[in-house]
C-alpha cells in the first residue's frame, strides 16, 4: 500500500513553521476545486487522515478505511504515529489544530466513532476548518466477519463519495477460476478467498445485474453445459435451453435474464442467446461456420454485444447488436498480421472496452475508446489475459504471470498502479462484480 507516512520530525518542523504564520491563519488561502463541500486543488490527490476508533473491531475498521481509499487510487492516505495522532485529537467538540493537519498534507479528516448499530464517520474540511459530512453506517454480523468486512466496504464507499461525487468499488467481489479448475470468490482488497464449486471443471463465471446469482460453465457427462449458481441458496442450477457439446464463456445481459454464451457447431462457434428460467432452445445469432465466435459482452445499455471473432483468418474484437445484426469489426485489422485479440469487457460507463491482445509473442492487456477508436497499451511484463473491469469503470482485473505463477491482478486505468490480488498459483478468468447491496 502506498500510504504516506509522516514522521515525528515532520509534525516538529510543521509545529514550528505555524509559528511566523498564526497572524494569517484567520484566512487560509482556500484551493480551487470543490467536491461536495470539500476543498482541494483539482488534478491532485487530496491527504486523508483516518483517526484511531476506540472500540472493539476499531482498528480493523480504520485499517479497511485506510486500505479501500488506498486501493481507490484517488486520494492519498496520510498516516501519524498512533500515540502523536491521539494526541492532536480535541477532547470535546471540533477544535482540530486545522492549521497543523494543513501543514502535514492533510485535505481531509475521516473520524470513525462507535454507534449503537455500527459507526458514525464524520469528515473534516482541513481547509475551511469545519466538519462538512456526517453518515451512520450499520455493521452487519460480528467483528471481521465476511458480512462485517463488507459493510465497512459500504462505508468506504460512501466517504468517497463526499470527497470526489462518484462512490467508490470497496463494496465488490471478484470471481475467478483457480488452479483447481473451480469457481472462486474474493473481496476486492484480497481478503476471504472462498471456494464456491465442486463440479468436474467450472470455468468463466460472469455476475448478474445486482450480484445475486453468477452464470459459468462446467461439465458434465454430456459435455460443457451453462450452470447458475445463487449466492442466496449456494445451489447450482444447469440450464437446459443449452444445446449439448461445447458451451464456453457465458455473459449476463443487463436485464439479468438474457445469457449469450459460445456454443461448437459446424465445425466452429457461435454466439448463442437464452432466457434464463426459460427451457426453449437458445437462439443462435452469429453465423461464422468454420471460424470461432466466443467472449461475448453486452454494452451497458445491452443494445450491443463485444465479442472475439476468428472470421477474418485471426481472432479480432467486434461489436454486433444484441440481435445479432450488423456486425463490425472493432479493433484495426492488417492484412496478413498474425494478430491475436480476444476476451473482450466492456465498461460500465459504455466508453471503453478492454481486450487481450499478442504483442511481440506475449498477451497484454489494451483498451479502445468507443468514441474515437484509439487504443491504449496498460501492461508489457509477463503474459497478461481476460480483462474484467471494476463498476467504476476506473479500475480492471486481469491474469498475468509477472512475478511468475499465473496470479489475479488489479489495474488503475488512470494512474497505471499494478497491486496483486491473489497469491494462489492459477487464478484466470476473473469477472468483477457489481457494487453489492447488503
Amino acid at each position: 500500500m502506498q500510504f504516506k507516512q509522516i514522521s515525528l520530525a515532520a509534525i516538529a518542523g510543521a509545529m514550528l513553521a505555524l509559528a511566523p504564520a498564526r497572524a494569517h491563519a484567520q484566512n487560509p488561502t482556500v484551493p480551487e476545486g470543490v467536491r461536495l463541500g470539500l476543498n482541494y486543488t483539482l488534478g491532485t490527490k487530496p491527504g486523508v487522515l483516518v483517526l484511531p476508533m476506540d472500540s472493539v473491531g476499531g482498528d480493523s475498521v480504520r485499517a479497511i478505511l485506510q486500505r479501500d481509499i488506498d486501493y481507490d487510487d484517488r486520494a492519498t492516505v496520510i498516516t501519524l504515529d498512533d500515540s502523536t495522532v491521539r494526541g492532536m485529537i480535541p477532547k470535546s467538540g471540533d477544535k482540530y489544530n486545522y492549521p497543523l493537519f494543513a501543514k502535514l498534507g492533510v485535505v481531509a479528516i475521516l473520524r470513525p466513532e462507535r454507534s449503537l448499530t455500527g459507526i458514525n464517520i464524520t469528515m473534516y474540511d482541513v481547509a475551511a476548518k469545519k466538519r462538512i459530512q456526517i453518515g451512520g453506517f450499520p455493521l452487519l454480523d460480528q467483528v471481521n466477519s465476511r458480512a462485517w468486512r463488507l459493510s465497512v466496504h459500504r462505508a468506504s464507499d460512501e466517504v468517497e463519495r463526499w470527497i470526489f461525487g462518484t462512490p467508490g468499488s470497496a463494496a465488490t467481489r471478484i470471481l475467478y477460476s483457480g488452479g483447481d479448475k473451480q469457481i472462486w470468490v474474493i473481496d476486492s482488497d484480497g481478503e476471504n478467498a472462498q471456494k464456491l464449486t465442486s463440479v468436474t471443471l467450472a470455468m468463466s463465471a460472469s455476475w448478474n445485474p445486482d450480484g445475486t446469482r453468477f452464470v459459468f460453465c462446467g461439465f458434465t457427462p454430456s459435455g460443457s453445459q451453462i450452470a447458475v449458481y445463487s449466492f442466496i441458496t449456494g445451489d447450482i442450477h444447469w440450464l437446459s435451453g443449452t444445446a449439448r457439446g461445447l458451451n464456453i464463456t457465458p455473459a449476463y445481459a443487463p436485464d439479468g435474464r438474457t445469457i449469450a454464451y459460445a456454443s461448437g457447431r459446424e465445425g466452429g462457434t457461435d454466439i448463442m442467446v437464452m432466457q434464463e428460467g426459460d427451457a426453449s432452445p437458445s437462439r443462435r445469432i452469429t453465423v461464422g461456420k468454420g471460424s470461432d465466435n466466443t467472449s461475448p459482452s453486452f454494452s451497458p445499455d445491452g443494445r450491443q454485444i463485444a465479442f472475439m471473432s476468428g472470421r477474418a483468418g485471426h481472432p479480432e474484437v467486434y461489436t454486433m447488436d444484441a440481435d445479432g445484426t450488423n456486425p463490425s469489426l472493432l479493433t484495426e485489422f492488417t492484412y496478413g498480421e498474425q494478430a491475436y485479440r480476444a476476451s473482450p469487457d466492456w465498461a460500465p460507463d459504455g466508453r471503453r472496452i478492454a481486450y487481450e491482445s499478442r504483442i511481440d509473442g506475449s498477451f497484454q492487456i489494451m483498451t479502445i475508446d468507443m468514441r474515437d477508436r484509439s487504443t491504449k497499451q496498460y501492461t508489457s511484463d509477463g503474459q497478461n489475459e481476460d480483462p474484467s473491469w471494476s463498476p467504476d469503470s476506473r479500475h480492471m482485473v486481469f491474469s498475468s504471470t509477472r512475478t511468475g505463477p499465473r496470479q489475479l491482478w488489479v489495474l488503475d486505468a488512470e494512474s497505471g498502479r499494478m497491486r496483486q490480488l491473489t497469491h494462489a498459483a492459477g487464478a484466470r478468468l476473473a469477472a468483477w462484480s457489481p457494487v453489492l447491496k447488503p
